[in-house]
This record gives structure tokens, C-alpha cells and sequence, in this order.
């Protein structure tokens, strides 16, 4: 039982867990901002058409990094080199948006019962078969927020400068669900490239990255490895430090798909509703919403206006600067978030298909 494994604290954060409150994409040439870096005057979407822009520009990379793997008291019992093809598109003054590339595969959603302090929500485990998609690097940073949210609105006005913690290479937080979905609505606009909310199920594939461990780094993490509240600890490993605000994204090193924060510094938003458990869930990893045509969550500019009026609760997946590392675990989910709640701990990151030369 859950109450038999876990701490007061620890029961109540649960709790908070289940509390109230693909993707089909061309290469488009389109750019978000002219010579000057200064959007057009704002203006109303009415009739979800995409305005002409001039061409974008975007590269190709093969980037190289290092990942670890860790024993249950944390301690690095391996390091690889890696590598990722990433796709960086230019966002204006000199901001780029870094899209990592995810092959496609079948891996196995939730937590098994054996997994220490796993929870009855992230179960039945079940197979979930993924498509090629393309991921953030990084949750999307402060700057690259204020550079799309200075673009023309389409149906939601977004704050400029929301976050609490500073910094232009620190992850925006502070923005809802429907922040990020007029987000992701208006950098598909002016880039004319399909930007979405990952689904639950892409955002675990992405997170685990083949691996099958409480955490892609191994058997538990430390604060060496990522930025979680430090006073807290999972299997054996050690206390470390609680920094008490968010980090830089290229802070920690990342997991095998290049992919970097999984674990820690924000929780992010994906796409789906909340639904207590896997039963019944869609076996290809699509957005699991059984009330509407999924459809609406593969192109955000066309169906703005039905996800904004939506009020069905949203899933949050990865841990945050401030909670425990059981918290932070690949399988966890957070249940029934209100999609207007902002918090100093919610982020998110955009997928989209992957990008063809």
C-alpha cells in the first residue's frame, strides 16, 4: 500500500498528483521575425488562415554527448558517447529552437509493481509502438518564449516575461496549458513546421529513451545528475543540494536521445487528458482522448479555438527543481491539472515530425 511506503509529505504530494487543478508535419519555409527581430502588429486569427511569411532558415547537425548510467546508491558506473540529429531552426535575434530527432520503436509504458514507491496510476504497463517524432532539446527557455509571444496573437494573449525564476537560457515556467498551446499554434504559423505538445505516450519513449530504469540515468539520480529537491532521496544514493529555483537547461547531462532535464527542473505539459490509469489506452501512442476527434492535436493553428475552450484536465510529466526524486521518476504522472494552472515548477517542451532535407 501507498500509505505503508511513503512519508506524511510524501502522501500528500501524491495526493496533489491526482488533484483538480501526431502528428502530421511538411517542411514549410516560413520565418518568425524580419531583419529588425520586431513582430508585426498584433493581430486577431479569425479565420485560422496562415499568413505569408518569408523564408526561414534552419540547419542540421550531428551533435555529440556524454550520458551515464548510475548504481542505486548513485554512484557512475558508466559513461557513453552519444550522439543525436538535431535540427536547429532560427527563431530571429540570433534564438534558435533546437529539435532533436527520436526514431521510432515500441517500448513498455508505466511502472512495474516492483519498481520501489511506483504508484497504482502508472499502471497496467503496456506497449506502446512510436513513430519517428522530433523533440525539444530543452524545455522551451525564456527566450525563445518572448520571441514567439512577441508574434502576432492568434486567440490567447501570452506574457511576455512570466517566469519567476530569470534568466534567458533558464526554462519558461509560470504558463499554463493554454499558454503553451497559443505557443505552439503561433511558432507553427510563422514557421509553417507542425509544432505540438508531445503526447503522454511520445514524452515517457523520449524521456526512457530505451531504457527500462526508474530513471534513464539507472537505478536512481543525484544532484549531480539533475535538479530536484535534494533533501530527498531514491534508493540508496546520497542527499545532495536543494537549490531552491530552476537551473540553466544545459546544466546536467542528457539521456541517450540528447534530450536534456527529463528528470528534474520543470514539470512539463503534454497534450493529453488526465485518465487515472492505462486501461483502455491507445497502443500507438496518439494523444488518448476519447471525446474528440484526434485530429485536433496534430495541427494547432486549425483547431485553436476548440483546444482554448476545452476544459478537461491535462497530464504533466517529469520532476521539478522542488520536488522529491520519487517525483521525478520516468513513469510518474500528474493527474487532472486544471489547464489554466501556472506554477513556478510547470514548463513544457514542443515536438513536431521530423523534419526531411
Amino acid at each position: 500500500m501507498i500509505g505503508s511506503i511513503l512519508n506524511r509529505r510524501r502522501m500528500l504530494r501524491i495526493l496533489g498528483l491526482t488533484g483538480v487543478g501526431f502528428l502530421s508535419a511538411c517542411l514549410g519555409n516560413r520565418s518568425l521575425l524580419g531583419e529588425s527581430g520586431v513582430a508585426s502588429e498584433p493581430t486577431v486569427n479569425t479565420n485560422n488562415s496562415t499568413p505569408e511569411q518569408p523564408p526561414v532558415e534552419f540547419s542540421t547537425t550531428t551533435e555529440t554527448f556524454e550520458t551515464v548510467t548510475v548504481n542505486v546508491r548513485g554512484e557512475i558506473i558508466e559513461r557513453r558517447q552519444g550522439s543525436a540529429e538535431v535540427v536547429s531552426e532560427d527563431l530571429g535575434n540570433g534564438i534558435a529552437l533546437e529539435m532533436v530527432y527520436i526514431p521510432g520503436g515500441t517500448f513498455t509504458m508505466g511502472a512495474p509493481e516492483s519498481e520501489e514507491e511506483s504508484l497504482e496510476f502508472e499502471r497496467p504497463q503496456r506497449e506502446v509502438t512510436i513513430e519517428p517524432f522530433s523533440m525539444g532539446k530543452y524545455a522551451i527557455t525564456q527566450q525563445q518564449w518572448r520571441q514567439v509571444a512577441n508574434l502576432p496573437k492568434l486567440q490567447r494573449d501570452l506574457d511576455p516575461d512570466p517566469s519567476r525564476f530569470k534568466g534567458d537560457d533558464r526554462p519558461v515556467e509560470s504558463v499554463s496549458w493554454y499558454d503553451a498551446v497559443e505557443f505552439c499554434a503561433r511558432l507553427s504559423v510563422a514557421t509553417g513546421t507542425n509544432y505540438v505538445l508531445p503526447s503522454e505516450a511520445q514524452w515517457e519513449y523520449a524521456c526512457r529513451a530505451g531504457t527500462t530504469t526508474p530513471f534513464h540515468f539507472g537505478a536512481t539520480i543525484t544532484t549531480d545528475l539533475v535538479n530536484y529537491h535534494g533533501n530527498y532521496t531514491y534508493a540508496n544514493a546520497p542527499e545532495g543540494e536543494h537549490r531552491g529555483e530552476t537551473t540553466l537547461v544545459s546544466s546536467f547531462p542528457p539521456n541517450d536521445f540528447g534530450l536534456y532535464d527529463m528528470h528534474g527542473n520543470v514539470r512539463e505539459w503534454c497534450a493529453d487528458p488526465g485518465y487515472e490509469s492505462y486501461e483502455g489506452a491507445p497502443p500507438d501512442g496518439r494523444v488518448w482522448d476519447n471525446k474528440h476527434n484526434d485530429n485536433r492535436y496534430q495541427n494547432y493553428p486549425d483547431s485553436l479555438s476548440s483546444l482554448l475552450n476545452n476544459e478537461s484536465s491535462r497530464i504533466l510529466r517529469g520532476g521539478s527543481w522542488n520536488f522529491d526524486p520519487l517525483f521525478c521518476r520516468s513513469a510518474v504522472r500528474y493527474l487532472n491539472r486544471n489547464p489554466a494552472l501556472t506554477s513556478d515548477e510547470l514548463g513544457f517542451r514542443v515536438a513536431s515530425a521530423p523534419r526531411t532535407l
